[in-house]
Parts: C-alpha cells; structure tokens; sequence
C-alpha cells in the first residue's frame, strides 16, 4: 500500500499560506475554511484544499516545485516504459512515494514527493549505478501512477489465484480462513483497481465464475474450483454483518473496503439460485458522489439551464433513465451544489448509496413499513428547504413529492422513463392532473451511460456517407459538421494494456434537458402526446439524447456504435 505519511517536509501549512494566500491565488476565508475541515476530518490541508478545488493539483504541484527550486512534472501527461519504471521495485516506490520515469545519457529521471531525500537517491544510485535527476510530483501523479506496475489483470488474478488454492489446499480445514481473506481481498481490490462497478460471484455446477462489470459491460475475469464456493460467501457474509447459517433467503448488507487514497463502500446481494448462492457486491467509491457536472457529460445548453433551476428554492427536478443508467450519481452532484449551511436538505434513499456530511439522509425501511411515501411524510414534518426523494415508484410518492414542492420546497427525484417528455405522459399515468405538473416540474433531464473511446489506444478513421446511412436516418446524419466528400471523420479504440483490449476507459452522459416553458406547459394542459411535446420542444432547443450522442461522437469521446448499443438496445 502507498505510504501516504511520505511527503516533502518543507511543505507545511505556513508554506502553503505562503504560495496560496500571500501570492493571492485563494482567498485567507478559504484557507481557514480549510484548515478547519482538515482538523475535522484529520486530513493534510493540502487534501482538502484540492478536494475543494480551490486550485487544481497541476498548477499547485507547479507551484511548490516552483518553491522548493526542482523541475515539476505531470506523470498523467507523459507514456512510461513500464521497464524504465521497473528499475525501482514497486515496494520501493509505494513506501518512498518515488517514479522513475525516464532515462537518459545524464541519468535516471525520477518523480519524488520529496526531492530533497538525498538518502533515496544515493540508495538508487548505489543500485542502479546511475546518477538521479530528481523531480517534484504530487501524490496524486504517484497514486494514478503506481497502477502501472500491475500486470494484465488475468495474469495476475492466475498468479495469485493459483498460490491461494495451493495454500488452501495445503492448509486444515479449521485455519482456512486466512487463504479465502486474502482471496476477497484480492477480488475486490482488482475489482477497484479496473474500475469494476459490480463483482459478481456466480455458482455454477462444477466451478464459481467471478465476473466484473467494468463501463457497463460484465467480463468474466476468472474460474474458481466449486470448493471454494461456500467459504467465498460466507466470508462475504461476515463482512456485511449477514447471518452465515442461513442460505435459502434473499439477504442484503454493506461494508467498507480501504484501498489507497479513498473508501470503498461495498454494497453487497445474496440471492439463492439452483447452483448455490450468488453474490452480487456494488463498489460505491467516495470520488463518484463528487463529480461536477461538467464530469458528468453535461454540454453548455444542459449545464446552463441545469444551474439555473438548481438555484429556483421550489418545484421538482426529476432525473429520469432505465437502472443503471447514473441517475443517482446525476443526483448526488446536484446535492453536492446544494449542500450548504444555511439549508436544510433531507433525503430518503433506498439505499443510502454515500453519506454526505450535512445532509440528512433516511433509509427506507419495508419492515418496519418505512418506505418512500411515508418517510416523505416524515421529511415534511422536519422542517426541510431541499428534499431528495431516490425514487418516484408509486401513485402516493408521486402525488407527496408534488406537494412537497408546491408548499415551497426544492424536490429532487429519478423517475423510469425512456425520455424527458415519456416522463411528463407517465406522471399523469400515474394520477398527477396536468395542472399540478405544469405548476410544480420546473426540468426533467434524461440520461443514458455511454463508454468513452480509450485516450491511450485513440485513433481516426473515415467511415463513408453510405455506411453510416444505413445505421442513422438523414434528419440525424444531417448532424455532423464535418462531412468531407462523402466521408465522415470518427474515432475508435484499437485496444491496449489499458482498456483491457475493449478500446474504451470510463464512461460519460448523454442527456436532454426538457425546461417547462409556457409552450410546453401548454401542451401538457391539452394532454398532448409525446410526439408533440418532443417536437415543440426541440423547436424551442431540447437536444436529444441521440443528438447529444452524436455530438461526443464527432468529437472522438464516444462511438456510433456505442450511442446505437445504449440507445436502441
């Protein structure tokens, strides 16, 4: 693990007043904003002034290297050789917070969070006999770029795979335990480090298969004997505080998992199937709840108008998309806007996928019938400016979050539609009058998940007028911009060490933004249908979800392909 204790010691909170406050580039409230939550939360000043974003860890990286008189340099920005990076052992750079990057005829370039460390470089100039020019990087540059060392995920998971079931088999039955620990560890550390956003371990007649979904899509990753089965989930079952003798009912808990620079909270299902028990464990990792909009895929016209009714104190935002389709991380942005001292926001959630110091957060409860109508009940009655309900299911819901919102609060709400003006048609379906909609929804944004083409392994190609005809209509091909004799310009993957050979890392947003103007309020009043909503809309300047698609085509973030896949599949 990386030894985050390592760091610079010049680089005290006096010198960051230095560099930050006297040269002005934060403000001194700012600071000692910061400085307060850092004792809070028993954290360096550095870390909050980062996650605050009061300057970027670039600029501040170039700043104190700046400072200290040594070369800054950004590893997320430049190609290592993974044999130049080895040169220093992993467990060396973990624990002394040190890169190698480069080497050249004057010597070895190494990024260090200490430069100063005369005592590192001359131990990796006595082993390596090359003299260390030594640079200034952040923790941030180390973390991404310690991943590096790792070899190909299935290789690894072999390896290690390979030695647990040798120390498993060799181990009694009563001491197994430690061999199936490391091997949970294992699974969910590898799950984190690919970015998996589930783990599922499924049972099958003579194996278990372990299967990462990873940008949406499952892989299977690796093939267990059935004899491990049992242990794997009652481990899991330890870890969620769930009753171990139990095996022929639906059972779900949480737990959390530490990996370096964050917390992992780890959802975990368990379902019985003919093969034995399946678990399904979600990975909700503290970054995901604090992206900006602008993270998200948000273009200008959906961003503008966004924050322009996340400042209105009343009415109803719903967020509306099929599961799975980051409905909840769009809400959690909203609320990290929103959270602020001098309101009061309540939630009720199923479940509480982050907590959010400052935010009032309920868990619906079905045993003790604690669910989304009657702890939107209780959320009136204590006082609330902002309210966030995770889910319109039910007639009762709808009709309370209406209210709510007419009586001068602020609801925010995910709602299962296939798009912005489906939803305004489902809300009458589900018994709201057309008057109360037009009265209280102020926007309806609709969004699906598309993979984002792989930076590392980006390349062009042309694909030809005739080809992409046959996949879009003309009303849509019409909106590419650069269309050059017949040919269209696109981008794609061509797979590497990085996105696992899929040519994709990551994923972003498409939306559309649906704002209750008078024109479609009007329209709503008359039942209209969604044709007819859909088209005045896009006559007063919706962009579609296919359309917004299009565009992240066209600028190599995304494919065709894989606007057609999530869209039409």
């Amino acid at each position: 693990m990386f030894n985050k204790k390592v760091k610079n010691p010049k680089i005290t909170e006096e010198f960051l007043k230095k560099i930050l406050v006297d040269s002005e580039l934060i403000s001194q409230k700012d600071f000692n904003l910061a400085k307060k939550e850092a004792i809070e939360k028993k954290k360096e000043i550095e870390e909050i002034i980062l996650e605050k974003e009061l300057i970027l860890d670039e600029s501040l990286g170039k700043l104190i290297a700046d400072e200290i008189d040594f070369p800054f340099i950004n590893l997320e920005k430049i190609k290592i050789d993974k044999e130049i990076m080895g040169i220093v052992p992993e467990i060396v750079a973990k624990k002394q917070g040190i890169i190698v990057f480069d080497k050249t005829k004057e010597g070895l370039k190494v990024a260090m969070l200490n430069p100063e460390n005369l005592e590192i470089r001359e131990f990796i100039e006595r082993k390596t006999g090359e003299k260390v020019i030594p640079y200034f990087t952040t923790k941030k540059n180390i973390l991404v770029t310690l991943k590096y060392y790792k070899k190909e995920i299935k290789e690894e998971f072999e390896e290690i795979i390979k030695k647990t079931i040798e120390e498993f088999k060799k181990t009694r039955v009563e001491a197994r335990s430690l061999p199936i620990i490391k091997m949970v560890d294992s699974i969910l550390s590898y799950g984190y480090e690919n970015r998996a956003s589930d783990i599922h371990i499924e049972p099958y007649q003579d194996k278990i298969i372990i299967r990462y979904r990873i940008d949406g899509v499952l892989y299977d990753i690796l093939s267990l004997p059935k004899e491990f089965h049992d242990f794997l989930v009652s481990r899991i079952k330890i870890l969620a505080k769930l009753r171990t003798d139990e095996h022929e009912a639906v059972q779900d808990g949480h737990f959390s998992f530490s990996v370096p620079a964050e917390k992992v909270d780890i959802r975990v299902s368990i379902a019985p199937i003919e093969e034995g028990e399946k678990v399904v464990m979600r990975l909700l990792a503290e970054k995901a709840r604090r992206l900006k909009l602008k993270d998200l895929g948000f273009d200008e016209r959906n961003l503008r108008i966004t924050e322009k009714n996340l400042k209105k104190t009343w009415g109803m935002i719903i967020i509306s998309g099929p599961t799975g389709c980051g409905k909840t991380t769009t809400l959690y942005s909203f609320l990290e806007i929103l959270n602020k001292r001098e309101v009061n926001i309540c939630t009720i959630e199923d479940p509480i996928e982050y907590d959010i110091e400052g935010v009032n957060q309920i868990q619906i409860n079905p045993k003790t019938n604690l669910t989304f109508s009657q702890g939107l009940k209780a959320i009136i009655r204590q006082n609330p400016d902002i309210i966030m309900v995770g889910e319109i299911r039910d007639e009762e819901t709808a009709k309370l979050a209406v209210n709510a919102a007419m009586t001068g609060h602020l609801v925010l709400s995910t709602f299962h539609a296939i798009d912005s003006p489906t939803t305004l048609i489902r809300l009458q379906d589900m018994g709201i009058k057309p008057f109360l909609i037009t009265s209280t929804v102020n926007i309806i944004i609709s969004q699906r998940l598309v993979r984002k083409i792989c930076p590392k392994c980006i390349e062009s190609h042309e694909a030809h007028i005739s080809e992409i005809s046959r996949l879009l209509p003309k009303n849509l091909l019409s909106k590419f911009q650069k269309i050059r004799e017949e040919k269209i310009l696109l981008f794609r993957g061509k797979g590497c060490s990085l996105c696992q050979k899929t040519g994709y890392f990551g994923r972003t947003g498409i939306f559309e933004t649906l704002e209750m103007t008078d024109p479609i309020k009007k329209l709503v009043m008359e039942k209209a249908d969604t044709s007819k909503i859909r088209a005045e809309a896009k006559k007063l300047g919706m962009v579609t979800m296919i359309e917004d698609g299009l565009k992240k085509v066209e600028a190599g973030i995304t494919t065709l392909e894989e606007i057609l896949r999530v869209l039409k599949g």
